[in-house]
């Protein structure tokens, strides 16, 4: 498989996750309002450092390593008031990619942990 650089798994990953998410909240309510706020409260900076921080101890060394350089990745202007839960939320965004693409059994283990901890 080709090389990927992280910032582009985090891409991937932001995808993946939010798709994973509205397939959650769609079964939930028809009101779009609603819709949006749940998707929102589970994607958001914050909720995606904290799935991060609550999965560390379930890692492997590997996914360590990808978490440690993602979180070492350059912070755009706009984020820099936020720039812990950022770099968190980008690391987790980058697991979430790079399981998709190299690792579908461990990225469905995460999901079934993180369902405990949705707010949907």
């Amino acid at each position: 498989m080709q090389d990927i650089n992280l910032r582009n798994y985090a891409y991937l990953g932001d995808a993946v996750w939010e798709l994973y998410i509205r397939e959650k909240t769609i079964l939930k309510t028809n009101n779009a309002q609603k819709l949006h706020k749940l998707t929102t409260a589970n994607v958001k900076t914050e909720f995606q450092c904290n799935l991060l921080h609550y999965l560390e101890e379930s890692l492997t060394e590997e996914e360590l390593e990808i978490v440690k350089r993602a979180r070492n990745l350059p912070i755009p202007v706009g984020r820099r008031n936020i720039q812990a839960q950022y770099r968190q939320a980008t690391a987790f965004e980058t697991l979430i990619g790079w399981w998709y693409l190299h690792n579908k059994k461990r990225f469905e283990e995460m999901l079934k942990l993180f369902e405990t901890q949705l707010t949907i």
